[in-house]
């Protein structure tokens, strides 16, 4: 009896977010990246931003290719969310310039290896 309980409890499936199997995931994946794809032009021109579209639209890719990896349904579901609540701030111009450059920052910088750069830096 409690070799079948245990088992229950890993084979139990969890409730999804949004979609039911991973193809309807995918769907919405692609649907936000159209949303967006199609946006881009109203967000250059908006926000003023110092980039094209081409670069805008480059950069986009490159945030959609950064989860490619993901494969569990309720995560891509959560990413979709995010991205969509993104969107709408973007596009209601709930965002400044600033917020819409962070996209074009490098994700780190090098930490420094000296000891002298590391005090001056008040890294550890």
């Amino acid at each position: 009896m409690s070799a079948s309980r245990a088992v229950a409890k890993t084979v139990r499936q969890v409730k999804p977010i949004l979609s039911v199997d991973g193809a309807e995931a995918r769907k919405r994946v692609l649907n936000l990246y159209r949303a967006w794809y199609r946006q881009i032009p109203y967000i250059v021109l908006e926000y003023d931003i110092p980039k094209n579209i081409k670069q805008c639209r480059a950069k986009l890719r490159e945030e959609f290719d950064k989860n490619k990896h993901v494969q569990d349904v309720r995560i891509i579901d959560m990413l979709v969310i995010k991205g969509q609540m993104e969107l709408k701030e973007t596009v209601n111009i709930w965002k400044q310039n600033g917020h819409i450059m962070d996209y074009f920052k490098e994700t780190w910088e090098e930490k420094p290896k000296d000891f002298l750069s590391k005090f001056l830096s008040n890294t550890k």
